[in-house]
């Protein structure tokens, strides 16, 4: 008889610790979702080098238009925010202090992290500009990077911050709760694509960011408070394949689910009628999928996994894109390197750009170690620090959003 290896000890020890009444499947679908987000991120963002060496960012969907189906798939928010919705919900009725107690502890686990990064980045600016000789473009465009994926920490913040109305939503109208929300963004759709864009003012797009991205959110809402089952998802998979296909092909959105450098038109800032089609699609086969998805996580080899993602949530958000640079920016100093430095704009950048990938994840394994606990309360922060974080914080924000 083999001895058990510590890997085996580990994923047994943490499926033996897991409560008989965790859902699973509702923990694999926001490790997936969570998952596609570094993934995405890493593929489909690249960089090109100008004259003085400084780093910019490039899209190799701008010369490989026909990867566009590939953002299909790796674009996963939608059941994030799926998720997030259903979670919300029991975590709500479950509470036992204020709505307003709950609202603030929730946007408190968010914030955590987002304080962090951006506090440990104001610091690192200047150290490797003057410290290092790295030039400001680079610095401009790794600041763009780490902002970029915090944007949507903001908007799931509101979001959770609207929670109780969501509830109230689902009690009364339940599955077609959301149906306003993708009415709305159909409307300004019209507006800024239709007849009459050219007079239509530049913000009315920004009508679409909290409807856009509330929509999954109101369907997972209601799907735990039962009112979202098999039939209204097979009404979703159905209706939501079948306005993609039409918003793509009779009213020509861009195929690509993500912003690509040099386009006229994006789908995901903020997000277009097609997101929500694709979220609409995505959170009806996550439903329909949910018991088989349970039983396969039963396996302790596979559940492990799930938890640890799980628990590294924020980080694996927030710190992603760190990882890409700590392997682009030393790389600078050795000249090109392709599928990191050079322009994503040959099938070899593509495969080795694939090849970078392992480096990329443990790098964001090794920074995990050490930003981990920013998710957890500060209790020993005092208000000196925190008040110092913050201010590192804004200064950040101010350099990369004036980028």
């Amino acid at each position: 008889m083999k001895t058990p290896t510590k890997l085996a000890k580990l994923t047994a020890k943490i499926d033996a610790r897991t409560p008989a009444h965790r859902d699973r499947a509702i923990d694999g679908l926001r490790a997936l979702a969570l998952l596609a987000v570094p993934t995405g991120h890493w593929l489909l963002g690249g960089f090109t080098l100008d004259t003085g060496g400084g780093l910019h960012n490039a899209s190799p969907l701008a010369t490989f238009g026909a990867l566009a189906p590939a953002s299909w798939i790796l674009q996963m928010l939608g059941i994030f925010f799926l998720v997030g919705g259903y979670s919300s919900y029991l975590s709500y009725q479950r509470r036992t202090d204020s709505a307003r107690d709950w609202i603030t502890g929730r946007i408190a686990r968010l914030g955590r992290p987002v304080l962090g990064v951006t506090a440990v980045w104001a610091l690192l600016l200047p150290t490797l500009h003057y410290g290092l000789g790295v030039p400001t473009a680079t610095l401009h465009t790794a600041s763009t990077l780490v902002v970029q994926p915090l944007w949507f920490v903001g908007v799931y913040a509101v979001i959770t911050a609207l929670t109780p109305y969501c509830v109230r939503a689902s009690q009364r109208l339940g599955f077609r709760s959301a149906a306003p929300l993708l009415g709305s963004v159909a409307v300004v759709d019209f507006l800024r694509y239709g007849p009459f864009a050219d007079a239509m003012p530049s913000w009315v797009s920004l009508l679409n960011l909290l409807p856009g991205w509330m929509f999954a959110y109101q369907l997972g809402v209601s799907w735990a408070d039962k009112r979202l089952g098999r039939r209204e998802a097979w009404l979703l998979l159905a209706g939501g394949a079948a306005l993609f296909a039409t918003l793509l092909l009779a009213f020509h959105y861009p195929a690509s689910m993500v912003g690509v450098p040099g386009a006229s038109r994006t789908n995901s800032h903020p997000p277009s009628l097609l997101v929500l089609a694709l979220a609409a699609a995505q959170s009806g086969a996550a439903i329909l999928l949910r018991d088989r998805l349970a039983r396969l996580l039963r396996r302790p080899a596979l559940w492990a996994p799930v938890v640890i993602i799980n628990l590294s949530a924020m980080t694996i958000l927030c710190w992603h894109q760190t990882a890409l640079l700590a392997a682009a920016v030393p790389a600078l100093y050795v000249g090109e390197s392709p599928g990191l430095t050079t322009a994503p704009d040959t099938v070899g950048w593509i495969l080795a750009r694939l090849a970078w990938m392992p480096l990329f994840a443990g790098l964001l394994v090794v920074i995990a170690r050490f930003a981990q606990p920013l998710e957890t309360p500060w209790e020993r922060t005092g208000t000196i620090r925190r008040a110092a974080a913050g201010v590192l914080a804004a200064g950040f924000a101010y350099f990369a959003l004036a980028a």
